[in-house]
């Protein structure tokens, strides 16, 4: 399960028992109103008085989210909007809740990768599994099989790839609290984070992911592990870009380190022979590929290869990818097809919003067969508002896994979408799309 999920599960089931606890009578209410303490002020006031004290700035150079979209949003709670008040509160609890977590550090886990050592990157492959019972002489229970879509527990334990979640979730939580409240705490924590992981020399982690997903007895890493950071990895580009907005506790040194971390890490991407195998996946994997390429192209100052990317994306990605009825054959084959389909589309959606940056407008991309970004969201539709069942293979489902996908695709003009928006399923933890309009993976392929 995604840190993510985790978290807003805790958050939800933590709320709806504080408040069968704790809610008063209206009576109660009014009379609480009358003697309530004016030196404990809400979320709203608090925003607004961070806020209010913070010098005007430009919007921040943010990746995949919309700089200005936020800044107006930032404006909006510094007025007192009661409702994006509400949102927000949902947003600083889960920024809460990371305050007295790690930070985290990827020479942590109990021995290095295959190969490697201690600060490479380590994951393993999550649908393998041991065909035979461990001995001394076969201690993994080698050879490794195949399950798809059944999630080996051996996985969570030993490597890094449950600790760099925390690290992508927390740190963009925690820049989105501090951005919208001002309250350095966040902001402080953000910072700590990311040195840890990044940058301090004693822990930090080597720009390469030779050995994600690597299988016990067969392989050392794999290139399909670079789907460990595709997936999330632009939202730490975004947290960066918002604490490069003045956030304290975060310098220009940890801004330079920081830059040069993400140049070497889309150098790999480019140039490394599982980066290369990685971009020509014809799946999810290379959509995502694409979508990752594209942000640290934006982030680290190559604008045109960002351009060049999300332009070939049309043709490489979507024409073979998306069929005319805007359904994903290769993902709705698998066993999570309802997840995979959803999967998809976060990396299509992101893309698309850093291609509006770089001027190519990804959305309005047709197909030879009237393929498009629109269809494949459209093609979600009845089963994300609850009006049919799924009607393919899928584990696991849950509705509000195309929540973000859809929202993306109202706000970029799809009619359908927009009006499908009232009947979505919030995710747990609640619906913060006002507060980062950008879609995410909801729901878990851990289950």
């Amino acid at each position: 399960m995604s840190a993510r999920l985790r978290l807003g599960l805790t958050i939800a089931a933590a709320t709806a028992t504080l408040t069968s606890l704790v809610a008063p009578s209206a009576s109660a209410r009014t009379a609480s109103a009358r003697t309530a303490s004016p030196s404990v002020p809400s979320v709203s006031a608090r925003a607004a008085s961070a806020v209010s004290g913070r010098a005007v700035s430009e919007p921040p150079g943010t990746v995949v989210l919309d700089g200005g979209r936020l800044r107006r949003t930032r404006a909006r709670l510094e007025k007192g909007d009661h409702r994006l008040a509400g949102v927000l509160r949902k947003l600083t609890a889960r920024a809460d809740n990371w305050l007295d977590q790690g930070p985290w550090t990827v020479v942590d886990k109990p021995r290095p990768a295959p190969g490697g050592d201690v600060h490479d990157y380590l994951s393993q492959a999550p649908y393998w599994w041991p065909s035979r019972p461990a001995t001394a002489d076969n201690p993994w229970g080698c050879p490794y099989v195949q399950r798809d879509g059944q999630r080996n527990p051996e996985v969570d334990t030993g490597t890094d790839r449950q600790d760099v979640e925390k690290v992508f979730d927390s740190t963009y939580d925690l820049a989105l609290a501090w951005y919208y409240t001002g309250e350095k705490r966040y902001a402080v924590k953000a910072a700590q984070v990311l040195r840890t992981w990044f940058l301090d020399p004693a822990t930090r982690m080597n720009p390469n992911l030779d050995h994600g997903q690597f299988i016990p007895c067969k392989y050392d890493g794999r290139a399909i592990g670079v789907i460990d950071f595709s997936q999330s990895y632009t939202s730490v580009l975004d947290a960066i870009a918002l604490l490069d907005t003045g956030a304290p506790g975060w310098s220009r040194r940890d801004r330079a380190a920081m830059l040069a971390w993400n140049t070497g890490y889309r150098d790999w991407l480019t140039d490394s022979a599982f980066g290369k195998e990685e971009g020509a996946a014809r799946n999810n994997h290379g959509t995502f590929y694409d979508m990752q390429l594209a942000a640290l192209a934006y982030a680290t100052g190559d604008k045109g290869l960002a351009r060049r990317t999300v332009l070939a994306a049309g043709a490489l990605r979507v024409d073979p990818q998306i069929a005319a009825d805007g359904g994903q054959p290769q993902e709705l084959a698998r066993t999570r097809s309802w997840h995979y389909s959803t999967f998809d589309l976060v990396a299509y959606t992101r893309l698309a919003e850093i291609g509006r940056k770089v001027g190519v407008d990804l959305w309005a991309y047709r197909g030879p067969d009237g393929q498009s970004l629109f269809k494949a969201v459209d093609y979600l539709l009845p089963a994300a508002t609850g009006a049919e069942p799924w009607g393919r293979p899928e584990l696991e489902f849950h509705r509000f896994a195309a929540s973000d996908v859809v929202r993306a695709a109202a706000d970029a003009g799809d009619r359908a979408a927009r009006a499908a928006v009232p009947r979505l399923e919030a995710p747990p933890g609640g619906d913060l799309w006002e507060l980062r309009p950008a879609a995410e993976q909801l729901d878990s392929i851990a289950g």
